[in-house]
């Protein structure tokens, strides 16, 4: 007997009917209806000495800034949903391991989680390991926070790009800071991590010392290894180098255990302590953090940052997802976000509204500048693959009444006061005497 279609369908149960005509539903709509996305593999440190002040919550901005992203909250020109109308989907990787580790999890993200961009990367060590891979595999790369210069000083790259500046202009603006109030240095002493980042943090400091504290004599120079954690040689040794001032690139868990163990020895009652990368401790301290030290956050970031209509709604974000306000991590990972969006973006826009290569996606970004919560980053150093912004220095207050340490005597500096022009190295630029400096 043959079965018509008709009769066949009246012998299948309605269940199956309903099931079979959304399995159809699906083959005939499915392409027409799948979303685009755009895949990030984000890295920071999830474990170890850096994770819980620095690593975990830039983590944590890009969370609550790509969920924003996605349902087309944040503030114009940002409010388009996603990148463009495509999904965003990310990926996180624990930066913990080495610079090895990580050139490997790099082309895992790239090869195997077939990720479109990679946001990522604190250690100056890590970078410096990561970027000519990301070159040699011609994909895209954004380094958010590491802070040596020689990533674009010593190198040319078409992928790689850094959406913050580099570490001179926390020295540089540290030694501005001191001079512009008079701050009396005969004699000084350092404490620097011993890899690429304390080591161009130690260089540049003292460059910059030369040029406006001439005759200034360097005491106690101390490099500790990165994670170290015990410091009981090094306070002893700067309790019997007498100093005006101590000066330090010490970060993270690091930072933290420096500053408790010297405060109960009584370092900072003798010298002035000036640190470079300093208020992404400040929460985690508390009345722990001594009052009057000086120190920068890479960047007019947190207690420091700008009044502006996308800074309140970025800072309101993330204190209502995590109860504390943003520090230096969260905020260098939302502006590495911010111009990744608007660069995919424009590269969209100029490709016809498709999803852009990764060539389309640096020819966007390079030499390009977008507003961030921090100000405007530009994009103006490293052939346009290197960021310059404005900082700001100030110093600590424990406020009793609101139970948490406030910074006073805040003075900012414009990017182009404490960066070097485009056409010099950043050591050269300081020993010259910063030519071309803008500073107000």
């Amino acid at each position: 007997m043959e079965i018509t279609a008709k009769k066949w369908r009246k012998m299948l149960r309605p269940q199956w009917r309903k099931a079979l005509w959304i399995t159809a539903l699906a083959i005939t709509a499915g392409p027409a209806l799948a979303q685009e996305t755009f895949k990030i593999g984000i890295v920071s440190f999830l474990s170890g000495q850096a994770a819980e002040s620095f690593g975990v919550p830039a983590v944590n901005g890009a969370k609550v800034l790509i969920e924003a992203f996605n349902k087309g909250q944040a503030p114009a020109p940002y409010n388009k949903p996603g990148f463009g109308g495509m999904k965003i989907e990310a990926v996180y990787v624990d930066e913990a391991g080495g610079a090895t580790k990580q050139v490997q999890e790099l082309r895992n993200l790239y090869e195997r989680e077939k990720v479109d961009a990679v946001v990522g990367y604190v250690g100056s060590g890590d970078c410096l390991a990561v970027a000519p891979v990301a070159e040699e595999m011609k994909r895209f790369l954004l380094l958010y926070d590491c802070g040596t210069p020689r990533i674009f000083e010593e190198n040319k790259y078409q992928y790689v790009f850094r959406t913050a500046s580099h570490a001179a202009m926390d020295n540089v603006s540290l030694a501005r800071y001191l001079k512009a109030r008079n701050v009396r240095i005969e004699r000084y002493n350092m404490i620097n991590q011993d890899y690429a980042w304390g080591q161009d943090s130690r260089k540049d400091f003292m460059l910059a010392m030369e040029q406006l504290y001439k005759g200034a004599k360097v005491e106690a120079d101390l490099l500790p290894k990165f994670g170290a954690g015990q410091y009981g040689t090094e306070i002893s040794a700067l309790s019997t180098k007498p100093a005006d001032i101590l000066h330090s690139s010490l970060w993270g868990g690091d930072l933290q255990a420096f500053i408790l163990q010297a405060s109960a020895r009584g370092v900072f009652q003798k010298q002035q302590g000036v640190f470079s990368a300093a208020d992404h401790v400040l929460p985690a301290l508390g009345d722990k953090m001594p009052n009057g030290i000086i120190l920068g956050a890479r960047g007019a970031y947190g207690l420091m940052s700008p009044k502006s209509a996308l800074n309140d709604w970025w800072y309101g974000l993330y204190e209502k997802a995590y109860n504390v306000y943003p520090v230096q991590a969260p905020y260098r990972m939302a502006q590495a976000l911010l111009g990744l969006k608007a660069a995919a973006e424009k590269a969209m826009a100029a490709n016809g509204g498709k999803k852009p290569t990764q060539e389309q996606l640096a020819a966007a970004l390079r030499g390009s500048q977008w507003e961030s919560p921090a100000g405007t980053i530009r994009m103006a150093l490293g052939d346009g693959q290197q960021a310059i912004q404005e900082t700001a220095i100030g110093k600590t207050r424990y406020d009793a009444a609101r139970k948490m340490v406030v910074l006073d005597d805040i003075q900012r500096f414009s990017a182009e006061c404490v960066n070097p022009p485009a056409n010099m190295k950043s050591e050269d630029w300081i020993k010259a005497g910063f030519p071309g400096a803008k500073c107000q």
